[in-house]
């Protein structure tokens, strides 16, 4: 399949987990890349990864910055001319303190990776979708974002956000035939959840990863790439303002301790 041959996807939190594993499937279906993170050395194993041949532009940034963002999306334009995919991946977790023990400054931290980075991009990549009446905008939020007990108090309103966020971008962009969806993975191993699984294998609770789940098991990030791709196509192109759940089922269910042998 080369549903996106010639066609300049933006993916942020491209060195690693879901972003990466969405930037190496882009690229295998024929995208030109535009390729950000801030650690330069996940960036750069990303890169080495791509298919030989792969058209990118790799920036190391701050999504919050809005300058940078603004320079980027100017510098992809002069480049290519257009940008038809932009895949808002970027994302911090934090720590889980309870509501009485939380910290203003980690809050701000982690909004402003996880809700306010979104927000600039889509700001400043969607005026060139709309002068073009297409494109397509995949936010990834997280099944935090729907209830609680998948992450702390900051992470999980930040995700909750993004869901809002790609509703109501959705509703401003729809006119111009620009499409606003969001993926919320459940449990995916990746380097921001790394320590949960650290945590599990050591302590002989390794079988307990994602045994809440109805499939009775933990995502990868391929799996959510491969969601991100059928969101970001032309196969969904009379879908927006959705979030997916691509969770294992997850959210089926109540979901409640102990309910699950």
């Amino acid at each position: 399949m080369m549903r996106f041959k010639r066609r300049v996807a933006m993916v942020t939190g491209a060195g690693s987990g879901i972003g990466r594993a969405t930037a190496l499937r882009l690229a295998r279906e024929g995208a030109y890349l535009v390729l950000v993170d801030q650690a330069e050395a996940g960036l750069m194993e990303t890169t080495s990864a791509l298919p030989e041949g792969t058209e990118y532009l790799r920036k190391v940034m701050d999504v919050s910055d809005e300058a940078a963002v603004e320079a980027l999306v100017k510098d992809t334009i002069k480049r290519w001319g257009q940008i038809d995919v932009l895949c808002n991946n970027a994302g911090v977790a934090g720590s889980h303190p309870p509501i009485t023990d939380q910290n203003r400054d980690e809050w701000e931290r982690i909004l402003g990776v996880n809700l306010i980075g979104p927000m600039l991009f889509i700001k400043h990549v969607a005026p060139h979708m709309q002068s073009r009446r297409l494109g397509s905008i995949v936010n990834t939020a997280s099944v935090a974002g729907i209830r609680s007990g998948a992450g702390g108090n900051a992470y999980s309103a930040s995700k909750a956000g993004v869901i809002n966020l790609t509703q109501t971008a959705a509703c401003d962009l729809g006119g111009d035939n620009v499409r606003v969806n969001a993926v919320c993975p459940g449990l995916i191993e990746t380097g921001m959840t790394q320590p949960i699984f650290d945590y599990a294998r050591a302590n002989e609770k390794a079988h307990k990863l994602g045994a809440r789940c109805e499939l009775r098991r933990y995502g990868n990030p391929e799996e959510i790439a491969a969601a991100i791709l059928f969101l970001a196509s032309d196969d969904a192109s009379y879908i927006t303002g959705q979030a997916l759940p691509v969770d294992g089922g997850n959210t089926a269910s109540l979901n409640l301790p102990g309910m699950k042998v």
